[in-house]
């Protein structure tokens, strides 16, 4: 009776006990696709990080004109704005120029003064020529009489030897000697007169040359005088020309700090005009990512400024040096304590696709997304 009592109370135990909790399916699902998920974004990353190098450390670039005064003045008109789009030869800026202006006026009165001096020397010149030409007729003259005084002396000679002798025959008489012989002397004393004459004149001649070769080097001092001038004036119009400072290119203006009144150096840069001819990106890639990259690889461009436009550009070129060594002071890693860090080297981007409207939108400075296909 106790035995069959036991085993009905053990065959109800089961019955009245809580039911076991069934797992639900729904956390494995979640795991598996949150595995699959990992997995196919791990696979795809390490696949496209083979055959691709990225950086964000990019930048738009642009050609920049700055804007520099080869003079300094005052400045009297500031004809352009902030962001102002200006043309090639358009006047940015209006030196004022009453200074140059004076300056010019002297120079053009000196050239004046030194064209007076010119011809007061050609002048001169003129009349030692034809001094020299009336010393050389007399030299010449002096000599044909001199010529002619020995000639004279030559024959007076012949006949005083003939009166001499006839003298002694007393074929003549005393007094036709004596004119014989006054006449010898006579012609002696004319010769040495015609002698120191000649002398007189080629003397005269030398003073007349020294004269004409003073005249000349005035007329040659003159005439550079004349081209210094010349060349002051044309300084004077040059520097006159710069008190209107124009564009070199067209392009956008940057910021224009200055202002009417102020006071500026020559060679000092006034502000920038950002040229739209050509707009280029450059990246800087870590140096353990440069390995597989060469020049006319593939790339993808993702500006932060237009997030969903893709741009096509292909890698040109790469920079000499790593960026620190051309900065203001470049790291010397032989000074002192030494910390390796990792270099970064610019390379230059191009757009490919000129066509893309967007490209003239991109601004200096702007960041980028940068994807290089190495294969």
């Amino acid at each position: 009776m106790a035995n069959n009592t036991v085993t009905e109370a053990n065959e109800q135990a089961p019955a009245n006990a809580p039911a076991a909790k069934k797992r639900s399916p729904i956390f494995f699902i979640i795991l598996a696709i949150m595995v699959v998920l990992g997995a196919y974004f791990g696979i795809s990353g390490y696949i496209h990080g083979q055959s691709h190098e990225e950086t964000d450390d990019a930048q738009v670039e642009a050609n920049l004109s700055p804007v520099i005064s080869k003079i300094s003045g005052y400045i009297s008109e500031v004809r352009v704005r902030d962001n102002q789009f200006v043309n090639k030869g358009d006047t940015l800026l209006v030196l004022d120029k009453r200074d140059l202006t004076m300056a010019l006026q002297q120079a053009e009165a000196a050239l004046g003064t030194a064209r007076s001096n010119l011809s007061s020397a050609e002048a001169s010149t003129s009349a030692t020529n034809k001094n020299m030409g009336t010393a050389n007729a007399a030299v010449a003259t002096a000599n044909a009489q001199i010529e002619a005084a020995k000639v004279n002396i030559w024959r007076t000679t012949e006949d005083l030897k003939r009166y001499e002798n006839l003298i002694k025959d007393h074929s003549i008489t005393q007094q036709q000697y004596e004119q014989a012989l006054a006449a010898k002397q006579s012609a002696d004393k004319q010769l040495e007169i015609l002698i120191a004459q000649r002398n007189q004149a080629a003397a005269q001649t030398s003073v007349v040359k020294s004269q004409v070769f003073a005249s000349s080097e005035q007329s040659v001092i003159a005439r550079s005088s004349i081209r210094q001038k010349e060349v002051e004036i044309e300084n004077a119009k040059l520097n006159l020309s710069y008190t209107a400072i124009v564009a070199a290119e067209s392009g956008v203006v940057s910021k224009v700090p200055v202002q009417v009144g102020q006071f500026i150096q020559a060679g000092a840069q006034l502000f920038n005009v950002v040229l739209n001819n050509d707009k280029w990106v450059v990246a800087n890639f870590k140096e353990t990512q440069i390995a597989k990259m060469v020049e006319g690889q593939k790339v993808s461009l993702t500006v932060d400024a237009f997030p969903k436009h893709e741009f096509d550009a292909k890698l040109t070129s790469f920079s000499p040096a790593t960026g620190a060594r051309f900065a203001l002071l470049p790291p010397d890693n032989a000074s002192g304590n030494f910390v390796k860090v990792v270099q970064r080297l610019p390379v230059k981007i191009e757009f490919t696709d000129k066509k893309d409207s967007l490209i003239q939108k991109l601004r200096p400075g702007l960041n980028v997304v940068v994807d290089v296909h190495l294969n």
